[in-house]
């Protein structure tokens, strides 16, 4: 770690100097730098408490590298400067947060120094405009001065420990050893000058670094910006979020996008701005729908807009990329038969060009919205023929369109699917592969998509210890990389499974902040199915009004919006809380209507559920010939699956009907 050298001095008024001192006595103390941690502590105590606006903290945090001084004074500089205003607890921002500027004391003596080194200080103002970090290749390049100059000036830069190197020269790597000593040096550059230094660098780096405008694309819209080359500024942002996308890195992919649409205003109306801005919104929706959701207003807004852009452009071959985004928007917030729509159209452009790429997406759109309708049979007949037409070849196709990789989702989706029709090996066979695919992508966002349905899956099962493995993981990824909707759902298992651990309090503590996320997302598809894990947790704690209520919610969006998938575990857990209430008539009519609804989707795994349960209550009345009767068909059915704890439970129940019943 980097150390401070201090000086401490210390002195005696004239009556109290000890015999033994003859002068100042002088110790050279070695501190550390302050870890962020630090100075986020030291930053607290010099506003006493009151915290300031994250964004202006983490400024502080990051310019200061470690210097105690350097956070009191940028601390204070902030207080006194008008930039943010005193509440009862905290600071706020004045108006949007700006780069800090230098304290005029350290300022000052900053450029001091820089002024006694005056043969180097052209140096020391490019490498401040090249950056915290520069290469000795790069600033060689950019120079355009005889290289012994260059390396002089370095040299001497070095030997003051304004600058550190790492390496050997043209090897070499150099950092200003404070971020304030590279402002300080590039607070001396004209304005003009900036301009022109940073247009020089943009074409070094185009020129002789080409590599970079892959590599590195955000660095050089940052400097296209401080050059004036708005345009070329904004298509490097662009290609910055895109490649944020393809890495899940979707916060940092929100920030490159909006800048570069920032800059559009300056861009004069007309067709070239508007196809710039039509680049920006598809990749903007698909990384807003990965930090705030599939059904935020603001996707919505940026699809809309896109959609309105490439009709003003012309640019039919945009319009599928866009479908995608209505039907992911419009799905999300369970708007299902306006979503098969959009479906429908991707299959129609597919046939129309004879696209099998272009088909295959419209076939696992349509089979998506299908399993939400509850029409589990529909939905695996597609599934199952995207498997059969599934071409890596198609993959570019595919990420072109959507923020997921598509072919890992589509395994999750029909794994999904085979477990809910009563294949549960089949179901987790697929899954695993699902699982395993992703992994291989290292694309957190499709791991985390498919955890999704793998918890689903599990639930479905009764394989709460698995769903919980799978939620852990989807929180932890949700967190790190800012998946707002996933976040939710993994919540939401977490504290399902919870719940069926005995945990029930902490449970609904966590099932309730899950909803709460994911309504803040404007999700709506699927909420019937959380309300119907925060019901069981109701259920447990012994509050069966409240777990009714929820139920009663589910059945109200499902008659609302069409979305059926969990519609019949609302009946079979209402047959629960009136069995255990003793409305045995209610509970016995509940468990019908989950039966009748199961049959219907072919639901093979919640109608053993029902049936389960409704036996289990003709068991108490002594009924048990009706109940054996009833479970024991749906139970042969069976083929697979039989270490699934639901099946397991049926087993078990059959087993003590057929002991007791005469032969």
């Amino acid at each position: 770690m980097a150390t401070l050298r201090v000086v401490v001095i210390i002195t005696f008024r004239p009556e109290f100097v000890p015999p033994w001192i003859g002068r100042p006595h002088v110790t050279m103390l070695t501190l550390n730098r302050l870890l962020p941690r630090q100075r986020t502590e030291m930053i607290g105590h010099l506003t006493g408490g009151k915290a300031l606006p994250k964004e202006i903290a983490d400024q502080i945090v990051d310019r200061t590298d470690g210097v105690p001084l350097f956070v009191e004074e940028l601390t204070k500089s902030v207080i006194e400067s008008g930039l943010v205003a005193e509440a009862k607890d905290r600071y706020i921002a004045i108006g949007p947060a700006a780069p800090l500027t230098v304290p005029t004391t350290l300022h000052a003596s900053l450029l001091a120094r820089l002024d006694r080194l005056a043969p180097t200080r052209e140096i020391a103002q490019i490498g401040a405009a090249l950056g915290r970090s520069f290469s000795h290749e790069l600033i060689s390049a950019v120079a355009q001065m005889p290289q012994h100059q260059v390396d002089n000036a370095l040299a001497q830069l070095v030997y003051a420990e304004l600058i550190f190197r790492r390496g050997i020269p043209p090897d070499a790597e150099y950092t200003f050893k404070h971020a304030l000593v590279q402002d300080a040096a590039y607070s001396t550059l004209l304005r003009s000058r900036r301009h022109q230094l940073h247009d020089r660098i943009v074409n070094t780096l185009e020129s002789q670094f080409p590599e970079s405008m892959t590599t590195q694309p955000q660095l050089i819209a940052q400097h296209c910006v401080e050059a004036g080359l708005t345009e070329k500024a904004a298509g490097y942002w662009l290609r910055a979020g895109q490649q944020s996308v393809a890495h899940s890195a979707m916060t940092e992919a929100v920030s490159q996008l909006q800048k570069a649409l920032g800059l559009l205003a300056i861009l004069p109306d007309g067709s070239a701005r508007w196809q710039l801005e039509l680049d920006l919104r598809i990749a903007l929706g698909r990384a807003l729908m990965a930090t705030r959701g599939n059904a935020a207003p603001d996707v919505g807004e940026t699809v809309a807009r896109a959609r309105a852009l490439a009709e003003q452009l012309d640019r039919p071959d945009y319009l599928v990329p866009l479908l995608y985004g209505q039907w992911v928007f419009h799905a999300t917030r369970a708007e299902h038969r306006l979503s098969l729509s959009f479906a429908e159209q991707v299959e129609k452009i597919a046939e129309a060009e004879n696209d099998v790429a272009l088909l295959w997406m419209g076939q696992y759109l349509r089979a998506r919205t299908y399993f939400y309708l509850g029409e589990f049979l529909a939905a695996r007949s597609l599934y199952e023929q995207c498997q059969e037409r599934s071409d890596p070849a198609h993959r570019a196709v595919y990420s072109e369109l959507t923020t997921e990789d598509a072919h890992a989702v589509m395994l999750a989706s029909l794994a999904m699917t085979l477990t809910y029709l009563g294949y549960v090996n089949q179901g987790r066979a697929r899954m695993n592969e699902a699982l395993l695919e992703a992994r291989r992508l290292e694309h957190a966002y499709t791991l985390t998509y498919v955890m999704t349905f793998a918890c689903r899956a599990e639930w479905a099962a009764g394989s709460r210890n698995e769903t919980q493995q799978h939620a852990e993981e989807m929180v932890a990824l949700s967190n790190q990389h800012g998946f707002l909707q996933f976040l939710g759902w993994g919540l939401l298992h977490r504290g399902s499974s919870l719940t069926a651990r005995g945990q029930e309090q902490e449970g609904l503590t966590l099932l309730t902040k899950g909803l709460s996320v994911l309504r803040s997302t404007g999700g709506v598809a699927s909420t019937p199915y959380a309300l119907v894990m925060i019901a069981e947790a109701y259920a447990k704690l012994g509050q069966p009004v409240e777990a009714l209520n929820c139920l009663a919610e589910a059945g109200q969006i499902i008659e609302t919006t069409d979305d059926r998938y969990s519609e019949a575990n609302v009946h079979w857990l209402r047959g629960n809380l009136r069995s255990a209430t003793g409305e045995l008539v209610a509970a016995e009519q509940s468990y019908h209507q989950a039966l009748a609804i199961a049959k219907r989707q072919s639901a093979r795994l919640f109608e053993l559920r029902a049936a389960t349960s409704l036996a289990r209550l003709w068991r108490d009345q002594g009924k048990r010939i009706e109940a054996r009767d009833l479970l024991a068909p749906i139970y042969g059915w069976f083929t697979e699956g039989f270490d699934a704890p639901v099946l397991q439970e049926a087993k078990a129940l059959l087993d003590q009907l057929t002991r007791y019943l005469p032969c």
